[in-house]
């Protein structure tokens, strides 16, 4: 179950082979340095014990060159193991940052692909933990922990058959712990996934609310919140304190179990090693080669618990990663389409329901605009108007009906290539933390300054911007918190403007702005919208009024259609609107 989820990782480790296998052959040569020189030892007690019996009446010599020998050789694999140790963590150490670096981007760009329904459906929180956190406990995996476990599996193998190779009766006593730790392992293992598992998630909580938190601090702060937000932080981050330390309590027990075991083995080596010394089988020098062989094994062994943990870590995340890697865009063309779009508009018995809320945004819709005329949508608050804008944009594809554009299944344009094709304000102005000048430029690579500038007079913003002590240099801050309503919708007026598009969709764009700056807007805007097709989307008939043709919903169904002189002669909810509007104005 843990290998089924990590699956996914082996890509990447076959990308980077060579790095792999060049860390496992410095892992090998690093565990034989590391045991020639208990070897050594063995040597050196053997030669003094065998000189001592041989010179038993000679005085001890203060310098023996052959014992320095045995001190030289010993300083020398010490040595030699720290170089090719250093060797084993450039190689697997780096791929692991690699990996990490690829994998990252590589959810990045998925995220991307997915469409809008999927961001109804997972929160900002959560999608910033699987790529942080989750990634992170990934990377853990794929270098320390496969690391040290080739390092475990290096060693044992090494030092096991070596031991064998010596005194097969004295390993085989020595070695008596090892089927107990692998049944505690196991144990600790199973305990440590699920609680790894449930970690995850508490962090995501944790990441979610803290996000939302400082997204919405104006709000926080107008209705005076700030201990209840407190409160609840506490709730949120004492659940992850407790899986912690519940976690925190198994590898506690663990870790003096681990050297309960290999204590058991020390006290076993001398013991035995003991009669056996003394019945003559082996000599001390033996019984010091296998403590250091026992000790070499302490490290690895002790760190298997760590190394589980780290694994079982990894696999919760990367279970966690393969739930959004693993769900694919609805969004995608029949034959990717990509002829120049003139910019028709066709809406054939169009209804959609969003499978999140179960909410049927519209119902039955059918309209039809021609390339370089203007549509107007009025309704109020929930009546499907933006629904309409996001189907032309494709972020979402209808249940029933069909849409056409030039005449051609929207299905089979190329998402990305109907879009760049459409200049679209939504009603939630986002804009980035950065100048004025790059948020009007967002959308369109090498563009002049001259483009920019003539965005911003279209949308009346070039004054309010010559205004600014830095002018197109300001910083707008998060989300466009330095500037007002009105200068935010502008801002994202300028910047659908300056990519050229086939298509204007404003999505109750200039609802921030008063009705004065409205008409101004709306004025700029005539000569633009002269030479494309404009969708303008509102819940006011100033902003609709002028357009070639106005269709007006309720409730996800069109009650009316027609020009603003049709639909005030037709005496229905239009002229209700506009006469209710217009002495609202007075």
């Amino acid at each position: 179950m843990v290998m089924k989820a990590l699956a996914y990782l082996n890509k990447y480790l076959f990308n980077y082979k060579y790095r792999l296998v060049l860390g496992i052959f410095f892992v090998v040569i690093t565990n034989l340095f590391a045991i020639i020189p208990a070897q050594i030892v063995r040597e050196a007690l053997d030669y003094i014990q065998k000189n001592s019996l041989l010179h038993q009446n000679a005085p001890i010599k203060l310098f023996d060159f052959t014992i320095l020998k045995f001190g030289l050789l010993i300083l020398s694999m010490a040595l030699l193991k720290g170089l090719f140790l250093f060797f084993m963590r450039q190689t697997i150490i780096v791929m692991s940052r690699l990996i990490e670096y690829d994998l990252k981007n590589d959810i990045y760009q998925h995220y991307q692909t997915l469409p809008l329904s999927f961001y109804r459906q997972n929160n900002t929180g959560d999608l910033m933990a699987r790529i942080s956190e989750d990634v992170g406990k990934v990377r853990m995996y794929l270098g320390p922990a496969i690391m040290y476990g080739i390092n475990l599996v290096v060693i044992a193998v090494l030092v096991i058959s070596y031991m064998f190779s010596v005194n097969a009766t004295l390993a085989l006593y020595v070695l008596t712990p090892l089927p107990i730790l692998s049944l505690l392992i196991y144990w600790v293992s199973n305990t440590i996934e699920k609680r790894s598992t449930e970690i995850q998630q508490k962090l995501s909580n944790l990441s979610t609310f803290t996000q939302e938190a400082f997204s919405g601090i104006r709000v926080l702060k107008a209705f005076v919140r700030e201990n209840s937000s407190k409160a609840k932080m506490e709730t949120e981050a004492e659940g992850y304190r407790a899986k912690q330390l519940a976690l925190t309590k198994i590898q506690a027990v663990f870790q003096p179990l681990v050297l309960a075991m290999i204590g058991l083995s020390t006290i076993l080596t001398v013991y035995i090693g003991g009669i056996q010394v003394s019945e003559g089988k082996i000599t001390i020098g033996i019984i010091a080669e296998f403590i250091m062989y026992v000790y070499m094994l302490t490290w690895p062994v002790t760190s298997l618990g760590w190394t589980t943990s780290l694994v079982q870590r990894a696999a919760a995340s990367q279970k966690r990663i393969n739930e959004f890697l693993n769900t694919k865009s609805t969004i995608v063309s029949k034959i990717n389409l990509e002829t120049p779009i003139q910019g028709s508009i066709t809406f054939n018995k169009v209804s959609i329901t969003y499978p999140d809320s179960g909410i049927q945004a519209i119902k039955n819709i059918s309209f039809q605009i021609d390339a370089g005329k203007s549509l107007g949508i009025l309704g109020t608050t929930g009546a499907g108007k933006s629904t309409i804008a996001s189907l032309i944009n494709r972020m979402y594809d209808a249940d029933q009906g069909e849409i056409w554009i030039d005449g051609k299944d929207i299905k089979d344009f190329s998402p990305n290539h109907l879009r760049a094709n459409i200049g679209y304000v939504p009603q939630d102005v986002f804009l980035f933390s950065d100048t004025i000048q790059n948020n009007i430029a967002f959308g369109k690579n090498d563009i002049t300054q001259e483009e920019i500038v003539s965005a911003a007079k279209k949308a009346d913003l070039y004054d309010n911007i010559m205004a600014f002590p830095q002018q197109f240099e300001t910083i707008v801050g998060e989300r466009g918190i330095t500037l007002s309503g009105g200068q935010k919708q502008r801002v994202s007026i300028a910047r659908a403007l300056v990519v050229e598009p086939k298509i204007l969709i404003l999505d109750d764009a200039l609802s921030a702005v008063d009705t004065k700056t409205e008409n101004t807007i709306l004025h700029s805007l005539q000569e633009v919208m002269k030479h494309r097709t404009s969708v303008i989307i509102s819940h006011r008939v100033s902003s609709v009024k002028l357009c070639d043709k106005i269709i007006v919903l309720d409730k996800g169904e069109m009650l009316e259609t027609g020009t603003h002189e049709e639909l005030i002669k037709a005496d229905g909810t239009y002229k209700k609107l506009y006469f209710q509007q217009l002495e609202s104005e007075v």
